[in-house]
């Protein structure tokens, strides 16, 4: 399932880019070539690009091409392999109670506000919406690491 979803969202990102560099393009092209600019193509790209950073370090987490702090010591054969298993905790929290929660809240607040975004008129929450979603995807690719972390490591004999 974890790998579906990490295929799904690649493909999600990819459509994501592909839509940036052609509103881009259009942008370039309405200014230049036709004298008169387009008024959409900044927000959506502005939008696209939000929704390609915060969705794109979920990915970047499943596939492990985030970047990562070695701050404890693995001398210890024991810590070695519970470390992978507190990262994935304290990423877990973080997910859960700031993009989950927090960013929960702004939509809903954004929502019951009735915000709208000047050019296209989209609603702001379904801009901002893009944080509880990453968030529980971080949950979900955090809980998988958890398990994993815990299958590795095995049973311990302290």
């Amino acid at each position: 399932m974890i790998r579906f979803i990490a295929f799904l969202l690649r493909w999600v990102l990819a459509l994501l880019m592909s839509l940036l560099v052609i509103s881009i393009t259009w942008q370039v092209v309405s200014r230049y070539a036709l004298g008169e600019p387009s008024l959409w193509t900044e927000e959506f790209a502005r939008f696209a690009m939000i929704w390609l950073g915060v969705l794109g370090a979920s990915y970047a987490y499943i596939i492990k091409a985030h970047l990562a702090l070695d701050l404890f010591p693995t001398t210890d054969p024991r810590w070695a392999k519970r470390r992978e298993g507190f990262s994935h905790g304290v990423v877990l929290i973080f997910a859960l109670s700031v993009m989950c929660f927090g960013g929960g809240r702004l939509v809903l607040l954004t929502w019951t506000l009735d915000q709208l975004s000047p050019a296209l008129g989209l609603p702001m929450a379904l801009v901002y919406a893009v944080v509880p979603l990453s968030g529980g995807l971080l949950a979900v690719f955090c809980l998988h690491g958890l398990v994993m972390a815990r299958d590795k490591a095995g049973p311990t004999h302290d």
